[in-house]
């Protein structure tokens, strides 16, 4: 696969972990290693000319001056020459036990640019660099000569040692967008699994919840002229019905796609759709279960050509914790890359269809599709329509479809011709929709507070996809229309439980969101949130609690529901958070959170970068030890929330008592206490009784 591979040397451990796994992946594939290094002497002989003045009074004298410069030359020039020769001796030797052939490059010019001149001249198939250099220091994340080449080599991969430790054993984990450039990073990836026989891994990342937070900060500075040209609520069904579902359904073809590569190729991939920005969703992936190696295209689907590297591909470089690999190869699948539906259509339904302007039929067609396969229909008929367009749009919706079209024609617009690529298609078709569901809401008098279609919705079953976290609505599904598990991997959402947990936390706060639907949120909800940095992760946070709530039929936010999305957005900075009390947080936050976490300490538990438990940030050991029984007594609670919480009371009685062995006695003891706090926390509607006697916090308020 790789005939050339080129590799810088300095000396550092970074850079001789690049010449061992170069070494290494040479053998496998029959390539010929370069090693490289760049010496600097004419920077070095204009600085001694910049020193000149400096030097004492004796050696101002021309002739003396003269035979210092060429002393200095000859001794710098002749230094770095025998550092560089020193630094390819050892690829070389590494070559030569390894019996692969090996050609030697001593440069000289300013580092970063002649490496990027040579490795653009040659079309190196593959360049294996160090992350950090020999001038790293702590704090340093991507060496600026290793960041400089990257951006400027366009046609060779760049393989970035990030880990000190050859590549043995682990997987292969290969970002992919739809882009080319992420298709041939995973060409390259199936090539190295095969080779390196290691499992590779296909994720791919879509983001439904920016619109949300977006939109939120724009109606709050937009007159009330713009709203309604905007039109929010029509924006929010939109999306919340068609848009979300739609851009799920394609990052979920592209893993299909991959998919089919990797059989063509004989071999067979896992496959993981995640839901959120990209950076921060692939982070989150590598982190917990550290992969060998990471590989994203250098730029992505949305990126012109001309860009050096993407956004994404920067971020992952500098802190992912592993090896990454940029793909500069380019492979387009000779798979259609629309989604294959088996499902006809009758002609009547067809001829229904062709009433929609074509600017919109394209949107229509793909939402009675999903429904058809959501519900399992092989057949759309009129009915299947009629049905599909009652559970996706008001009632009324395709008559305003089809008024538009004749404002078209009025306006001496002949729909038929436009294209779904033309400007002006594309500028009409978010005013169309918005326009025509305006019309359709407006037709019904809403109740105060809300949409009359909201609570309908509220009303109806929602259930959720275990494989790719598809809701459908309505009745049992039979297929999931995005990753097409079968309808028995849908669980249904029993409301009743966050009903209840919101009778428990007691007050409710009321926020209207940017669409005027009100969501509301328990009290202890309230104040987990504010674990979350203030700012930008706050407000994301916060948008995608109420966009997934909303998505489910649900306009009140709890604890019980919030705490697993609070505790991701919080994870990064979780420990800080707690210590710094000026980061927007409260000990009503602190302590609501880490109960929820199972922490009584006020410090998550959060995972490193191997996938196991972190304790504290001090790295503290519990200084209780648990006899077999009282251990077994313990695992009896219910595993979670209502375990950590009765473990922590069973802890607070051995303080309270002084001791620190906790017998089955001792556990007894705590457990009879945790009852009684429990019960009257549920009886009372107050959590804050219960999490002040667990976590040793005043009560306040």
């Amino acid at each position: 696969m790789y005939k050339t591979i080129y590799i810088p040397v300095d000396n550092s451990d970074h850079s001789n972990t690049a010449v061992d796994v170069g070494v290494q992946m040479a053998k496998i594939f029959g390539s010929k290693i370069v090693g490289s290094h760049v010496y600097a002497a004419k920077m070095h002989d204009k600085r001694f000319k910049q020193m000149e003045a400096g030097l004492p009074e004796e050696y101002h004298d021309e002739k003396e001056l003269d035979r210092q410069r060429q002393i200095h030359d000859s001794l710098i020039t002749r230094g770095l020459q025998i550092i560089t020769d020193s630094y390819l001796d050892y690829v070389d030797k590494k070559c030569t036990e390894a019996n692969l052939p090996v050609e030697r490059r001593s440069l000289e010019g300013r580092n970063w640019k002649v490496l990027a001149e040579d490795i653009n001249t040659n079309g190196y198939d593959l360049v294996i660099m160090g992350a950090l250099g020999v001038g790293a220091v702590k704090d340093s994340v991507i060496g600026s000569n290793t960041e400089r080449v990257i951006r400027r080599v366009r046609n060779s991969d760049m393989l970035i040692i990030k880990n000190t430790q050859p590549i043995t054993g682990g997987k292969i984990v290969v970002a992919v967008d739809g882009s080319p450039y992420s298709f041939g990073g995973l060409m390259t990836g199936l090539a190295l699994g095969k080779a390196f026989n290691m499992p590779v891994e296909a994720i791919s990342a879509f983001d439904p919840y920016f619109h949300y937070a977006a939109f939120h900060s724009i109606s709050g500075v937009l007159n009330e002229e713009a709203g309604k040209v905007f039109r929010f609520k029509e924006q929010e069904k939109l999306h919340e019905e068609i848009i979300d579902s739609g851009l799920a359904k394609i990052y979920q073809s592209h893993l299909d796609i991959s998919r089919e590569i990797a059989q063509a190729e004989q071999t067979d991939i896992k496959t993981t759709l995640l839901d959120g920005k990209a950076f921060e969703k692939i982070i989150q992936y590598v982190r917990k279960d550290v992969p060998a190696l990471l590989i994203v295209g250098r730029i992505g689907v949305h990126s012109d050509e001309d860009m050096d590297v993407g956004s994404n591909t920067e971020n992952l470089l500098r802190i992912a914790p592993c090896n990454v690999l940029i793909s500069n190869r380019k492979y387009v699948p000779p798979i259609d890359t629309q989604a294959e539906y088996t499902i006809a259509w009758t002609e009547e339904a067809l001829r229904r269809m062709e009433k929609i302007p074509v600017f919109a039929r394209g949107v229509a067609k793909t939402a009675i599709h999903r429904y058809a396969i959501e519900k399992g229909h092989t057949i759309i008929s009129n009915t299947v329509v009629d049905a599909a367009v009652g559970h996706i749009l008001p009632k009324g919706a395709m008559d305003a479809m089809r008024a538009l079209g004749g404002s078209l024609e009025a306006a001496g617009i002949d729909r038929d011709k436009m294209q779904a690529d033309d400007a002006v298609a594309q500028d009409l078709m978010g005013s169309t929709l918005s326009g025509m569901m305006t019309q359709v809401v407006e037709e019904k008098p809403k109740p105060s507070g809300t949409t009359q279609a909201y609570l309908d919705r509220m009303s109806q079953n929602y259930f959720v996809c275990d494989g790719c976290g598809y809701i459908g609505k309505g009745d049992t599904p039979v297929k999931c229309p995005v990753c097409g598990a079968e309808g028995a991997r849908f669980k249904q959402v029993d409301k009743s439980i966050f009903d209840a947990a919101a009778k428990a936390e007691g007050a409710l706060e009321t926020d209207l969101a940017y669409d005027d639907v009100p969501m509301q949120w328990t009290k202890d909800a309230k104040e987990a949130i504010r674990a979350v940095p203030a700012g930008f992760q706050r407000r994301r946070a916060k948008a995608k609690i109420e966009k997934s709530a909303r998505k489910l039929g649900m306009t009140t936010i709890t604890l019980e529901y919030a705490a697993p999305m609070i505790k991701e957005a919080a994870a990064e900075d979780y420990q800080p958070i707690f210590a710094n009390k000026g980061a927007g947080t409260s000990a009503e936050a602190e302590a609501t959170l880490a109960a929820v976490n199972g922490d009584t300490n006020g410090h998550g538990n959060h995972e490193n970068g191997n996938g196991h438990q972190n304790g504290s940030s001090q790295g503290e050991t519990s200084p209780y030890t648990w006899t077999a029984e009282a251990q077994a007594r313990l695992d009896r609670a219910p595993e979670g929330f209502m375990r950590d919480c009765t473990k922590a009371l069973i802890i607070k009685h051995a303080e309270k008592i002084g001791v620190t062995h906790i017998t089955l006695d001792v556990a007894n003891e705590g457990i009879e206490q945790a009852k009684g706090y429990m019960a009257e926390a549920m009886k009372t509607g107050n959590l804050k009784d219960m999490i002040a006697n667990l976590t040793g916090t005043e009560k306040k308020g």
